[in-house]
């Protein structure tokens, strides 16, 4: 069965907190919604990013395109484990990802975030 959404009308955690809750209204018209357990979720983030940018190519048939945020925040905390830290990175409108980074990838972070960019341009003939 396939069902395309016309827009997407609410997102919700059910109040047992086990799933998601997609609320959308599809190409007929009416209401439906879709519940993913939380599991499914969580692989369904990992996936969203890879093909938004892939859709965002093969529409505009660009490979150098990204589909990006604007960085509002971020922040790096403690973790349980403590050769790791947790950075978060946040956008204005409050999306946010979480990432597990152990000293060695901090130390090479620090060290790109502070050398000279590499600008490559591309020669473009008339």
């Amino acid at each position: 069965m396939e069902i395309e959404s016309q827009s997407l009308t609410t997102c919700e955690v059910t109040a047992d907190g086990s799933a998601i809750s997609l609320g959308f209204v599809d190409a007929a018209g009416r209401a439906a919604a879709i519940n993913f357990p939380v599991e499914q979720v969580g692989a369904l983030a990992m996936t969203l990013p890879a093909l938004i940018e892939k859709a965002l190519r093969a529409r505009f048939r660009d490979d150098s395109l990204r589909y990006t945020y604007p960085l509002g925040s971020w922040a790096f905390e403690r973790s349980s484990d403590p050769a790791t830290s947790i950075v978060t990175l946040r956008t204005v409108d409050g999306f946010s990802v979480c990432f597990s980074m152990p000293r060695e990838q901090q130390s090479e972070l620090g060290e790109a975030l502070v050398a000279e960019p590499v600008i490559e341009t591309e020669l473009v003939a008339n």
